[in-house]
């Protein structure tokens, strides 16, 4: 980004008025918030029973922490909203938005009865007949 201040540069020739001063700013990357213009991206992972069933969970936000709803039956990469989380803007009043995408994470290890309760899920898949109609 660059800033311009009118009037604050170097003294112009000959005792002329003083130039504009620019200033170059470069942000350096973040560990986890990815800036685009004045709205900052997070992805934060969650685990399968919040988003089947919903959950409130804890998300940093460049100011400290914050509280994000996630409602039952959320799908992995769902992007969320945070209105004024972002950065302020440059040229106005306006501050951007945080967007938290989540990422549903699978367990590598189960125990026995999560295994068969998983089970008991997948028994409830839709019917042969809805694939057909779809696929023929």
């Amino acid at each position: 980004m660059r800033l311009r201040v009118t009037g604050e540069g170097e003294i112009g020739q000959n005792g002329g008025s003083p130039g504009d001063l620019y200033i170059l700013i470069h942000v350096k990357e973040h560990e986890h918030f990815v800036r685009e213009g004045d709205d900052i991206h997070l992805r934060v992972p969650i685990s399968f029973t919040q988003a089947a069933l919903g959950d409130e969970i804890e998300v940093p936000t460049i100011t400290g922490k914050a509280l994000l709803t996630i409602p039952a039956g959320t799908a992995s990469e769902t992007t969320f909203r945070m209105k004024g989380k972002g950065l302020p803007s440059v040229h106005g009043h306006n501050t951007g938005d945080e967007m938290v995408t989540v990422r549903i994470e699978v367990p590598k290890k189960l125990t026995k009865k999560q295994m068969e309760l998983i089970k008991q899920l997948n028994e409830e898949k839709p019917s042969k007949s809805f694939f057909k109609k779809i696929f023929g």
